[in-house]
């Protein structure tokens, strides 16, 4: 079913909205809400969440891309779920790809003080843009989806060294790009 089908059955209210959004994108979903959360009940929980998430905002919102749509909601309940469950703990799984992104805005005062989080989303989604696609989908399946090296080596078909020496030279050129934006780094 197309996402506008899907869109339209949450503004009719019928509850086939929810089983065409799972059909389509439950398996996104698990896989995005695993790669963070690492826990295979409580990405089921995140799934049913993201759902009944998406039920609860269409309408009134309308969006454009349903599946970055649901993904994002996605995404923010499982970094929500899985603060809260390390919340005294270190070094899990999702913490590695963070702390490799954090490098490239290492030294940044404060995001607030420099720059939006809004304006920062954009520079970033500009800098992207102007990467070639397997760069740009190295780094989305890295840093948004939560991905392993080991996982991106075997979708990319490189070695995990290759990978991470592609993705060290993706996050120095970010942290160049941003400079030349005006963001003190």
């Amino acid at each position: 079913m197309e996402d506008q089908q899907i869109i339209s059955l949450f503004f009719e209210r019928s509850e086939q909205a929810i089983k065409a959004l799972s059909e389509k994108y439950g398996a996104l979903l698990m896989r995005l809400s695993m790669n963070i959360l690492g826990n295979h009940e409580d990405s089921e929980e995140c799934v049913e969440d993201t759902l009944l998430a998406v039920w609860n905002q269409i309408p009134p919102e309308k969006p454009q891309y349903l599946s970055a749509y649901t993904c994002r909601i996605a995404r923010n309940l499982a970094l929500t779920k899985f603060h809260s469950n390390t919340a005294a703990k270190r070094n899990h799984h999702f913490d590695i790809p963070l702390d490799e992104l954090e490098e490239s805005l290492a030294g940044v005062h404060s995001v607030e003080d420099t720059v939006s989080e809004q304006e920062l989303g954009r520079l970033i989604n500009r800098f992207l843009s102007e990467q070639r696609k397997e760069d740009r989908q190295m780094f989305v399946r890295r840093y948004w989806f939560g991905d392993s090296v080991k996982e991106l080596s075997s979708m990319f078909s490189m070695s995990e060294n290759r990978i991470s020496v592609k993705l060290s030279r993706i996050r120095k050129k970010l942290r160049t790009f941003l400079e030349k934006e005006g963001i003190q780094i």
